[in-house]
Parts: C-alpha cells; structure tokens; sequence
C-alpha cells in the first residue's frame, strides 16, 4: 500500500477560515520508559511554501532521514521549537500534565523567537487537547486524528521534536552505558528490559512506569527458600500581547 505524503490542506482551510498562523505540534517519547517526552512545535502562515521533499511523520522515516530531513523542516517552518519534560516530571505529574508542560515549554521557545501565538491556532495530533489544561492563558486548540501523517506543519513538528529526543537518548548513553539508548531511545525493548534487570534504574528512568518485578525480577521457583521469600502545581504561561 503507498505511504501518502503530508499535504498542507487542512492549514490552508485554517487560514481560509481566518487563522492568520497555524502551530503544528506534535509529541514524541510518550510511550519511552526512559527520557524526557517530547513536544515539537512549527509554525506556518498562507504564505508558507512548498513543504521539503519526502517530509513524513517521523514513525514513518528511518532514523536517517529524519536526521536529514529535520533541519530542512527547521528551515521550511516560520519558527520551530522543542519542549520537553524530564522522566521526574513524567513521574510527578503523570503523563498528561508532562505532556502539558512540554507544550508550554515548546510554546514559550516560540514566543522568545517572536512567533504570535495569540494570532495562531494549534493544530494538535490526536483526539485530545492536553496542551491548554497546561496554560493560564488559553489558546486555540483543533485536535485531529493522524494529523502527523496527514498534515505537513505537523509531520516537521514531529521529526523536529523526534531528531531533537533522539540526540538527547544518545548523549544520556554516554552517561548511562548499557541500556541500549542509541539504539532503543528509552523505549522498553527487551534488551533495555534486560539491562534494567542486571543493572538497576538511572535518575533518567520513569520509575513509575516501571514495575517491581521488571527492576528486581523473582527468582526462579526451584531457588526460593523462605528468607527469598521474605525478602503538579498550576502552570502558567506568558501573557502574549
């Protein structure tokens, strides 16, 4: 089955319907046992050209591509951004303030550059606003489905923010060596599983995602002996005027 490549339709229909820019935004690192999750954020207006060839959600890009294709998004969009909130704040605040957070962070990057974000609208991968319970100052959310995969402000936000978490994985590899983070990016291959295993957690763990047998895994049943057995606050953004 062909891939179908990322249009800017539903932006031109944005603008047509009177939003002078669109922020597309998209998060990567949810699902990760480990590291940050992610927001990225870019920004277009009506007069945006022609999106950069091969542009695509970033789960549908080898990790070559995306390298390659991330700065020819930066380049492509007006301005864009990347949040991102730490595995404690995963585990703190759970993964819908986390989510939240980053937005914020993503959204604040864009207003220092000097994007107008009381002038745009969001346009939000997925079927829930979880960007504006983050924000003392409401913006313009339109959520959709695949918006990654069919919208191409979005599909740059989505390789900007995964190119940028990535290099974040490989860095904390060096500090961290063993668990695989070049490769795996923190999500819970079964040899990051392993390593936690034979290793313990980090600090860049989200322990709460982590079960108690997958840390310290049982014993097998012939080796149990009786001592085995015993053994958010509100968050706030700028006010843009």
């Amino acid at each position: 089955m062909a891939v179908a490549d990322p249009t800017l339709d539903v932006e031109r229909a944005m603008h047509a319907d009177g939003a002078r820019y669109i922020i597309g935004c998209d998060e990567v690192g949810r699902g990760a046992i480990a590291g940050p999750v992610s927001v990225g954020v870019a920004v277009v207006d009506a007069s945006i050209g022609l999106h950069p060839e091969g542009l695509r959600d970033s789960k549908m890009l080898s990790e070559k591509k995306r390298e390659l294709l991330a700065p020819l998004a930066a380049e492509w969009a007006l301005f864009s951004a990347v949040g991102s909130a730490t595995a404690l704040e995963v585990d703190q605040l759970g993964i819908s303030r986390a989510l939240g957070l980053a937005g914020k962070r993503a959204l604040v990057l864009l207003h220092e550059a000097g994007a107008s974000i009381r002038e745009s609208v969001v346009l939000l991968d997925g079927a829930f606003d979880w960007l504006n319970p983050a924000l003392s100052s409401p913006v313009r959310v339109l959520t959709r489905v695949k918006a990654d995969r069919d919208c191409a402000s979005v599909a740059a936000a989505s390789v900007v923010a995964k190119v940028n978490r990535d290099r974040l994985m490989i860095d904390s590899d060096a500090l961290h060596p063993g668990y695989g983070w070049v490769g795996n990016k923190g999500y819970g291959s079964a040899g990051h599983f392993a390593a936690i295993a034979e290793l313990g957690i980090t600090p860049l763990h989200r322990q709460t995602w982590l079960k108690e047998s997958t840390i310290y895994p049982e014993p097998k049943a012939e080796s149990v002996t009786p001592t085995d057995a015993g053994r958010g606050a509100a968050l706030e953004l700028p006010q843009y005027g």
